[in-house]
């Protein structure tokens, strides 16, 4: 699609711009790169983890997750150079809408409004059942209710207190990941004292499967890259808190690349590890691999340390979700696209009216869970895998047409706090190899359903911006 002409663009200034609206700029570099793996570290590495090893084999799944890798890091270098060009609060909204459209940037928003509205309910609900190991006879929606409070807290306080609670329930995440690699690659070298007896694999030698170094085929590879590319959604929120960063053209770009680099070793070495350790036929979803891993090196009380890190990964990636929904909506009411109470501020910064429509969106999609789960959850799911991609294509996309007017309206490039290298490959390779990726949801009765939902829903995100706003909007954009 092609930006409105109307769209000017400014070369961006040097020096960081003051925060729009009374949004505090109190987050720093340490604390950009713990809200992303905040929101990428969760369920689908400690939990899912093993379904992929079981579809893509060992070496397949650890191809996976490269792939994985190298489109966040596609993405993560187009979304550098925007989010300082716009350091401000729910970027991907401005991105789209002052690159490509007005439209879109509406779509944008609302799309990842409710993959992480979803994703607040399932992790709500998630954590309660997590509960029931040691609390049998309290219901789940007690415990839903605690962490719902829990979290909205958190995020209501100041977003500095915000950033410093996703970096201590980040910090928790990422000793067990790196506890894994150390331990569960040390016994792979022999090196397993704990262990009670029996036969530990040595090194890669589970990689040799009875069906081969791909024991599905290489198909399965690409279903199971499919789901890896959901696994790492979340690495785009250093996006939505750019309009509350200190100093952006200095810490955004240092905590894209610590954040690639780190999900790059955690995500892989972990896989590996893991891969290495279990026997693919044995894997899938009936237990965490983790606790597969540290109970097979004679870690004790395994199966308890897990289920308090899977808790806590739950509950930082729902306290990331909920920051970004809030800052969303605030973005939507910035722009005049939803009501103007969305935009209230509190004395320390805080949308407080957008983060209580967030959390009831959350309340909404666990209820959903609980009365519907066939039906009207299976509809909110499906939308929020699509959205992931989506967002992604759209940050790409924006990253495109901002480069290609900035130089048409005189923009040095080299001048340039932070560039996306190789323009424009890396644009273009990211946004095809997330097409491709949408396109093979098709081939996957399991996902296909995201494009049965997130179709229509995007659709309908269009007809009724151009419905209620129409085209007049087109010329209330600025540069």
């Amino acid at each position: 699609m092609e930006p409105s002409a109307r769209v000017v663009l400014e070369p961006p200034q040097a020096s960081s711009p003051p925060a729009e609206n009374g949004l505090r700029r109190s987050m720093g570099a340490r604390h950009l790169v713990m809200i992303a793996m905040g929101g990428v570290i969760g369920s689908g590495l400690f939990l899912s983890s093993g379904y992929t090893i079981s579809q893509a084999g060992p070496l397949g799944a650890v191809i996976a997750y490269l792939i994985g890798s190298f489109v966040v890091y596609l993405v993560m270098t187009c979304l550098g150079e925007l989010a300082i060009a716009y350091p401000v609060s729910g970027a991907f909204h401005i991105y789209a809408a002052r690159s490509i459209g007005p439209a879109t940037g509406f779509a944008t928003a609302w799309l990842y409004w409710l993959c992480w509205a979803v994703a607040i309910g399932s992790e709500f609900t998630a954590s309660g059942l997590l509960m029931r190991r040691w609390f049998p006879d309290i219901d789940v929606w007690v415990w839903c209710i605690i962490f719902a409070a829990l979290l909205f807290g958190l995020n209501a306080i100041s977003s500095k207190f915000f950033g410093e609670s996703e970096f201590w329930f980040a910090i928790i995440k990422v000793a067990a990941i790196i506890a894994l690699i150390v331990l569960g690659g040390a016994a792979l070298f022999g090196f397993h004292p704990l262990a009670s007896g029996g036969d530990h694999p040595f090194l890669f030698e589970n990689f040799a499967t009875s069906g081969g170094l791909f024991p599905n085929g290489f198909t399965g590879v690409l279903v199971t890259a499919l789901a890896v590319f959901y696994a790492f959604s979340g690495s785009e929120l250093i996006g939505v808190a750019a309009g509350e960063t200190s100093d952006p053209a200095t810490n955004i770009p240092k905590a894209m690349r610590s954040t690639v680099i780190r999900l790059l070793i955690f995500f892989v070495g972990a896989i590996a590890v893991i891969a290495a350790t279990v026997p693919f036929e044995q894997t899938g979803l009936d237990e965490s691999p983790f606790v597969t891993v540290f109970s097979s090196i004679g870690i004790p009380y395994a199966a308890d340390i897990m289920n308090f890190v899977i808790i806590t990964a739950l509950l930082s990636a729902g306290n990331s979700g909920l920051f970004s929904c809030a800052r969303m909506l605030y973005s939507l009411a910035d722009e005049g696209h939803a009501p103007r109470k969305l935009k209230k501020l509190t004395r320390r910064g805080i949308p407080l009216v957008a983060l209580s429509v967030s959390m009831l969106g959350g309340l909404a999609s666990l209820i959903s869970s609980v009365v519907a789960p066939e039906t009207v959850y299976l509809v909110l799911v499906s939308v929020s895998g699509f959205a992931v991609v989506g967002v992604w294509m759209s940050i790409t996309a924006s990253h495109f047409f901002h480069r290609r007017a900035f130089v048409r309206n005189g923009g040095n490039v080299a001048e340039l706090p932070y560039r996306a290298p190789f323009f424009p490959l890396v644009p273009i390779l990211a946004f095809s190899l997330c097409l491709i990726s949408l396109i093979g949801i098709a081939f996957d009765p399991n996902q296909i359903a995201a494009l049965y939902f997130g179709i229509p829903f995007v659709g309908a995100c269009y007809a009724f911006f151009y419905f209620k706003y129409g085209r007049k909007a087109r010329t209330s954009e600025k540069a």
